[in-house]
């Protein structure tokens, strides 16, 4: 039986969730930062929605590897965003934009 041609939007939120987690995690291992034994334990309480909604999203079932998962988007996480708010107001309201 073929799948139909259009994905839900809940399919491609997660199929999007899972690109980027894989993204950030090969980054952070060419960075490196995976490497090396795992001595550190790091624990904190959070909200069972919370916690529910982030394993739903990634894909991943682990605690831990959740919580890795979360790190390493804080860590190598694009900041283009902050970036070009930053840009407000440097370019001059008189400047001719049109081509």
């Amino acid at each position: 039986m073929a799948q139909p041609a259009t994905t839900s939007r809940t399919a491609q939120k997660k199929i999007a969730g899972d690109r980027r987690t894989k993204d950030a995690m090969s980054i952070a291992k060419e960075r490196g930062l995976l490497s090396g034994s795992r001595t550190l334990t790091v624990r904190g309480r959070m909200p069972s929605g919370l916690v529910a909604e982030a394993k739903k999203k990634t894909g991943i079932h682990s605690d831990s590897k959740l919580i890795e998962a979360a790190l390493v988007n804080l860590v190598v996480a694009d900041d283009y965003a902050d970036w070009l708010l930053s840009q407000r107001g440097t370019v001059a309201r008189d400047v001719n934009l049109e081509f």
